[in-house]
């Protein structure tokens, strides 16, 4: 007897193709993307034998982004295509526990940037600002360990949540309920769900404080120059660093919005919210760091001797 499926398989099966499809090409971009400014920083690294504090954070960044694509799209493949392959002991949670790490470091080390940005910029008189601005160097050092710190912690709170997941409990029948293994939202595991986005929502505001300060401090040195003249290669550099910023800032936010959405539904079955949730999550990496390497002059020169 010929097997029936139903339209609502169908439709579950159609999801789980074209989200595999995208998250491919997205992921295998992003990779590409994050090892060319990963492989710009080294050969520089070489050359001069040092760092300077926006190149250190940027080689982190562009390192977690990379592994965290890799890392990612081999997680969702299997979870999409291969569900299966979840009931081998720890595998499930190995996966999630190196994927929320290099996450955590992705979220982290962006807002460390866009920090780094604000204090290294902007203008403002105010002491303990200016105190920053001369001490950010050293300072940075400490971004970055914190932010490898709390990665660290973020990926054991997700590797507890995916070990109280039972391979017998897991209805995978259904292969387009993706997001409902990433996290379960039981009640002992809420409070961990509720440290998990505070994190998020730490490194948020942030992006959105450092980003709005920056740009406030451009605008003005920008009204001021134009008072001056109306070409000014200055003032078009400061309108290509607000355009960026606000790129950035609208980026971050709606990643953050996505990861919201992730937690509200992990236990639902909404396929084709779970496929927009997909698509964007996996953009941001390589989509965020496409634009570092166009405002980069450094990248562009590099970019073009190619």
């Amino acid at each position: 007897m010929e097997a029936c499926h139903s339209p609502h398989q169908s439709n579950v099966t159609t999801y789980g193709d074209a989200t595999v499809v995208i998250i491919t090409l997205e992921a295998f971009a992003g990779v590409w993307i994050n090892a060319f400014i990963v492989c710009v920083l080294c050969i520089d690294w070489v050359k001069k034998k040092t760092l300077n504090s926006n190149e250190k954070i940027l080689l982190l960044l562009g390192c977690s982004r990379f592994w965290y694509l890799g890392i990612s799209w081999v997680y969702s493949f299997l979870l999409i295509i291969y569900p299966y392959c979840f009931c081998v002991p720890l595998l499930l949670e190995s996966l999630a526990g190196f994927q929320s790490f290099f996450d955590c470091s992705n979220i982290w080390l962006s807002a460390c940037l866009c920090l780094f940005y604000c204090i290294k910029i902007a203008n403002f008189r105010n002491s303990f600002f200016i105190y920053l601005k001369l001490k950010i160097d050293k300072i940075v050092p400490w971004f970055l360990l914190g932010s490898v710190l709390l990665a660290f912690i973020f990926s054991i709170l997700v590797y507890h949540i995916s070990n109280e997941t039972q391979c017998n409990n897991r209805n995978y029948s259904s292969q387009g309920y993706y997001l409902k293994h990433i996290i379960r939202l039981e009640e002992p595991l809420l409070p961990i769900v509720f440290v998990i986005g505070l994190v998020f929502s730490t490194s948020l505001t942030a992006v959105v404080f450092s980003a709005l300060f920056l740009l406030f401090s451009l605008w003005r040195h920008k009204c001021k120059m134009q008072t001056n003249s109306m070409k000014n290669p200055s003032m078009e550099a400061h309108v290509k660093a607000m355009k960026s910023i606000l790129s950035f800032l609208l980026m971050y936010s709606i990643n953050y919005v996505f990861f919201i959405l992730t937690l509200i539904y992990a236990r639902k079955k909404e396929n084709h919210v779970a496929f927009l949730i997909f698509v964007f999550l996996y953009a941001f990496p390589g989509v965020h760091t496409l634009i570092l390497i166009c405002s980069n002059p450094k990248m562009e020169k590099f970019n073009s001797c190619q």
